[in-house]
């Protein structure tokens, strides 16, 4: 099938299978690699992207689903080089270990922050337990979304 999908503000037509997830049309496709192929089950949040805005697992979205929606990924975060806060924000708390989860983590963040989500840590931790790190820098993600909830 031909769709088109809007990623980060650009239009892309594909042909792709119906099946074809948003994660793989993203990575295999488009060559946007920040979202993680983690678990390919929904379970671990690495491959988070915003549609619409708001936060779904890629690998268990079907490209079909997001034509003429608009998909950002981690890529589009930084503007000319200068990092989002949240992205900022997990390098000053070191809320990276490895890496690997980091793209979906932080997509999560912006979202969460975004949905005005991050008024407690029960809060946080609630709206961010979709997102698993296997290395557990937790407690600094959390005070990196804290720090961004706080101005910072």
């Amino acid at each position: 099938m031909e769709i088109t999908l809007r990623v980060n503000g650009v239009p892309h037509g594909l042909r792709l299978d119906a099946r074809v997830t948003l994660l793989d049309a993203l990575r295999d496709h488009l060559g946007l690699t920040g979202a993680k192929k983690g678990c390919d089950q929904g379970a671990c949040g690495a491959c988070t992207v915003l549609l619409d805005g708001r936060r779904v697992v890629s690998c268990l979205t079907l490209a079909a689903q997001c034509e003429d929606r608009e998909v950002t990924t981690v890529e589009a975060l930084s503007d000319g080089g200068t990092p989002h806060p949240v992205q900022a924000a997990f390098a000053r708390h070191d809320a990276f270990q490895c890496g690997y989860c980091t793209p979906g983590q932080i997509m999560s963040a912006v979202s969460l922050l975004a949905e005005g989500r991050a008024g407690s840590e029960e809060e946080i931790c609630e709206f961010m337990s979709g997102n698993l790190c296997r290395c557990g820098a937790y407690p600094n993600i959390r005070k990196a979304i804290r720090d961004v909830a706080a101005g910072g």
